[in-house]
């Protein structure tokens, strides 16, 4: 009774549908008075789908300068592996670096690259366009909820987090696998983890020494977020006012960036952005900070008005909602990639 209880009680953990399913007649209401399904289309205009889900990590990229993000290097999955070697070099990565779908989110398919050996196990199982990017050594990763309206010069940061990678603490004389299942969060995916580190099962982890059993620092793979929003303050503002105003014409999202310390980011130096997620992104502040269910409520429905003045605003300049089949046919086509990708993420070391 108390695990059933518990389970009631920790909103935090319950699937995505069934957390957003009490406010989604809001979400319907705003299809309804726009009088188009797809309504939140025309929110990013340079983001396929406005960035809700399904676009190109390309599309985000190509809209930056090189130099605020990591080298990036996009692999087709049918090319030979002596091509992606190739690309390698060309490009100056080096080991250790990550590689993620071109298209993908939530921590599918995202992996850590040691050598050459786990490249090239990756690629073979890789059934869709990734790309391999150079790791960031910055000690810190944020999440910044960034949100202007087009007619304005200056937006706004509603959430600010510190994420910390899912990892576990050795205590010299666990075993990896003892640690896994003692950890929290990491026990309730110990299918997945026992798989990802199946050939460090067996090791003792050194006394103090953290082992990152995850580096896409989501919440669903067990990320801890710790809240920054006493740091919320005009300077942080404006580096994401000059990005949104001057480089990617980006009106409401999430960005997911490594930097030294946040007086840096602030300043606009030592950072690099990971990526940033359009319409589609979660404000994921409410999660491990101390909101309730109400206050969660809250946030995300004051979050999906300005989602909705902000596509209104766009459509009355011209940027029309996506059609309901083309939004329709495009969203069945992404669905079915992210089955394929969990489907192989769940097998993939």
């Amino acid at each position: 009774m108390k695990k059933i209880w518990k389970k009631i009680t920790h909103w935090e953990a319950w699937p995505f549908n069934l957390l957003y399913a009490p406010i989604a007649p809001m979400w319907l209401f705003y299809m309804l008075r726009s009088r188009a399904v797809w309504y939140f289309t025309p929110s990013n205009p340079k983001l396929t789908f406005g960035g809700m889900e399904g676009e190109p990590k390309r599309e985000m990229y190509d809209l930056l300068p090189s130099h605020l993000f990591p080298t990036t290097v996009n692999i087709l999955p049918e090319v030979q592996f002596e091509e992606v070697l190739n690309q390698i070099h060309r490009n100056n990565l080096t080991y250790p670096f990550v590689v993620k779908p071109e298209i993908g989110g939530q921590g599918i398919l995202f992996r850590k690259i040691d050598s050459e050996e786990q490249l090239r196990n990756y690629h073979q199982h890789a059934p869709i366009e990734y790309i391999m990017q150079a790791m960031i050594t910055y000690p810190m990763e944020v999440s910044v909820f960034y949100i202007r309206h087009p007619k304005a010069q200056k937006g706004k940061v509603t959430g600010f987090l510190h994420k910390i990678p899912l990892h576990v603490l050795g205590d010299g004389k666990s075993k990896l696998i003892e640690l896994i299942l003692a950890h929290p969060k990491a026990a309730k995916r110990r299918e997945e983890h026992l798989t990802k580190h199946r050939d460090s099962l067996e090791v003792i982890i050194p006394a103090g020494e953290k082992y990152i059993l995850s580096y896409a620092a989501n919440h669903n793979r067990g990320a801890h977020f710790v809240d920054l929003k006493e740091h919320i303050d005009d300077k942080l503002v404006s580096v994401f006012d000059w990005l949104s105003l001057e480089i990617n014409d980006f009106y409401y999202g999430r960005y997911d960036i490594m930097c030294t310390n946040v007086e840096d980011l602030k300043n606009g130096k030592n950072f690099s952005i990971l990526e940033y997620n359009g319409c589609g992104a979660e404000p994921n502040h409410f999660y491990d900070t101390g909101y309730t269910l109400l206050g969660a409520y809250a946030e995300i429905l004051a979050h999906w008005k300005d989602l909705y003045q902000i596509s209104r605003y766009n459509r009355k300049q011209g940027i029309e909602p996506w059609p309901f089949m083309k939004g329709y046919k495009f969203l069945k086509k992404t669905k079915e990639l992210f089955k394929v990708m969990r489907e192989v993420d769940g097998r993939l070391g």
